[in-house]
């Protein structure tokens, strides 16, 4: 398990998921999962859309039980926090305000039922740049705007710990930006923060560190730095099926390309052309070609997703039973 920086007397911050298993029936949404979230640090909680990321934030705000393993803040769930809203922030939807409430009663209704002061809600709604809105109802926001208000709620507590599904999701580039900017910022005041999202793109210049997840289960995990250091290895073979069961077989990630060309992740030249000579297999071309990061993600991700979803769940843009849609709870995001 990678672990990096935790800051002396953090432990209370730390989020840590192990062995987290989740079944809705036959439908298996995570998949013996384990990583840690370290306090000070950006975390980008990363995946496919149906991936397992928001069961597993659902598990860690109690909001599921778990069907093993386990899910806690500071080394205890979430229900045995003493002070939870002032512990854990959280923002899973933005949705659930009452469209003829002002963002400002909403929020102000939160904070009564938190024991909280109602001056807060002025504070938290100048953080997240919303004052001019304040008094404006809510049914008449724009997404980004509710996606705002959502950061707002998670922030009332003032709390060491933010769980933020897909916060950019509606936000326009202005937006990101300041999103970025801000979690920058509350990271820098010893915050642990866990965001997820579909699209590395959206957070690859605001994380520190990754899990990503696929079909429930663990792909990878690490620092951006490491994800960033991987290379593809390009192999051109006028047999690309042969070169591609020896590499499987020798437990290498390989994705078809074109013209017989194979795609490698995680090894060197040397140690493809090293396969391909023990499996007398001819190399017509092979090279290192440093990718993208988002290439990664797909590459780390296109194996499992090939496979299909877990459970018995159809593939993305297949029928969904009324039996499937309840089990995953959340239309396919995850």
């Amino acid at each position: 398990m990678v672990q990096t920086g935790t800051p002396a007397g953090g432990g209370e911050r730390v989020v840590a998921v192990e062995g987290l298993t989740k079944r809705f029936g036959s439908v298996t949404a995570v998949n013996d999962l384990t990583f840690t979230v370290l306090p000070g640090r950006v975390t980008g909680f990363l995946g496919p859309n149906g991936a397992g990321k928001t069961t597993t934030m659902r598990v860690l705000l109690s909001l599921v039980s778990p069907t093993s393993g386990t899910a806690t803040i500071g080394g205890v769930p979430y229900t045995a926090l003493p002070d939870p809203l002032r512990t854990v922030g959280a923002s899973l939807e933005a949705t659930g305000f009452h469209p003829g409430r002002s963002g400002r009663d909403h929020l102000r209704v939160l904070a009564t039922t938190a024991g909280i002061a109602h001056s807060r809600a002025d504070e938290v709604l100048a953080l997240v740049g919303l004052s001019d809105a304040a008094r404006r109802r809510t049914g008449g926001y724009s997404m980004g705007m509710r996606q705002r208000l959502a950061l707002a709620a998670a922030l009332l507590g003032d709390p060491d710990v933010l769980l933020l599904d897909e916060p950019s999701n509606g936000l326009d580039p202005e937006g990101i930006a300041w999103l970025r900017g801000f979690l920058r910022h509350l990271a820098g005041e010893g915050r642990t923060i866990l965001v997820s999202s579909h699209l590395l793109s959206e957070v690859r210049q605001t994380v520190d560190d990754v899990v990503i997840i696929s079909r429930g289960r663990l792909i990878r995990q690490g620092t951006l730095a490491d994800l960033a250091g991987d290379i593809l290895v390009l192999a051109r073979t006028p047999t690309p099926d042969d070169l591609a069961r020896a590499l499987s077989a020798a437990e290498l990630r390989v994705s078809p390309g074109e013209d017989g060309v194979l795609r490698v992740a995680g090894a060197t030249p040397a140690e493809v052309g090293s396969v391909a000579h023990r499996a007398g297999v001819e190399l017509h071309e092979l090279r290192a070609e440093e990718s993208d990061l988002e290439q990664i993600f797909l590459e780390l991700t296109r194996e499992e997703a090939a496979a299909g979803p877990p459970g018995g769940l159809p593939p993305v843009g297949a029928p969904v039973t009324p039996q499937q849609a309840g089990a995953s709870g959340r239309g396919g995001r995850g």
